[in-house]
């Protein structure tokens, strides 16, 4: 049976069909790094019309939710599956789902990745993109040269989910992926 012809609900094979392409797709934004190691791609699942991919922005607005789902899309569509892709806003994204993979290769890229939102040891969560000022930052070392010397020099960079930062040792600039 050819996988654009469904008569019922996609097999098996295909929604493990679908996790393998997708494995390979990456972020618009930062295209070192995939979706899925990101966190960005939650679910493929079995839908009446053909296959559901599940998507979650790492924040309301994302204005690359649209590029993703584009990009999703047509990868299905080239490998012969049907699908249509759902956005999903609970629960809301956050940095914790992103795999020690992608922070490494963040890092290898020139973004300092970011530090971890939930206390491992009480499961709490702290918000620290809108701390106050008088709460003292967590050391944000930089990905060129590794120094802790570092200090934030505006709180949004390329993208707004990323700061921007200044090395005071090599004097380079840099990207540090807030965490959310």
């Amino acid at each position: 049976m050819s996988k654009s012809s469904f008569t019922s609900q996609p097999s098996t094979v295909d929604v493990d069909h679908a996790w393998t392409l997708l494995d390979s797709l990456t972020d618009p934004e930062i295209p070192v790094v995939t979706l899925r190691e990101l966190g960005i791609l939650r679910d493929v699942r079995a839908g009446d019309s053909g296959l559901e991919v599940v998507i979650t922005p790492t924040y309301s607005g994302c204005p690359a939710m649209g590029q993703i789902e584009d990009d999703v899309k047509a990868l299905l569509q080239a490998h012969g599956l049907q699908g249509r892709v759902v956005t999903q806003l609970a629960p809301a994204w956050t940095t914790d789902w992103m795999t020690q993979a992608a922070k490494d290769k963040l890092r290898a890229y020139g973004i300092a990745p970011p530090h971890a939102c939930t206390n491992n040891a009480t499961g709490a969560t702290s918000v620290v993109q809108f701390a106050a000022r008088s709460v003292k930052p967590e050391v944000v070392n930089c990905p060129q040269c590794g120094s802790a010397n570092t200090t934030e020099t505006s709180h949004f960079g390329s993208t707004a989910c990323k700061a921007l930062y200044r090395c005071l040792a090599c004097m380079e600039p840099f990207d540090y992926f807030k965490p959310y």
